[in-house]
């Protein structure tokens, strides 16, 4: 299991998001461009001291992430449209796929991973969870579907 955020924007969200990553052994890949320097201070605080403990893989673009990883199963998330979250049938090999904080993902990218996406519904006046919310969400319940969250209780 990978998360993979295309685009982020905020860096203390790809702190955070890079903490949760390490507590469950999860990778992170950042796709490029990204809206800050991974040296900022505001990355690394909130991901406190377990930034440098992050399995990290940073690429140029989609098109390289994308070719890079040809056949592999890539689940995009949004807050409207696809599967409910709860309800997908997560597989361990998965790349978990998060866009930009403050447009998501585009309608092209929605459309042609239609199949593999997937929705956090959110009711009231509340646009969009904040992405580490998300990725918390989204990773903890694909590792306990497949059984990858007990395997890695029993440190398998």
């Amino acid at each position: 299991m990978d998360v993979v955020l295309i685009r982020p924007e905020i860096p203390p969200n790809t702190g955070s998001i890079g903490r949760t990553c390490v507590a469950t052994n999860t990778r992170l890949h950042l796709v490029k461009p990204l809206g800050f320097s991974l040296d900022e201070a505001q990355v690394k605080r909130a991901g406190l001291d377990y930034w440098e403990n992050v399995d990290l893989t940073v690429w140029d673009d989609w098109a390289a992430f994308e070719a890079a990883h040809a056949g592999a199963r890539l689940v995009l998330t949004s807050a409207r449209q696809g599967v409910l979250y709860s309800e997908f049938d997560y597989q361990p090999d998965d790349f978990l796929c998060f866009g930009p904080e403050t447009i998501g993902l585009g309608p092209r990218m929605l459309e042609r991973y239609g199949e593999t996406l997937v929705r956090i519904p959110i009711w009231g006046p509340v646009r969009s969870l904040n992405i580490s919310v998300a990725v918390g969400i989204v990773l903890y319940t694909a590792l306990d579907k497949t059984g990858l969250l007990k395997d890695r209780e029993r440190g398998v």
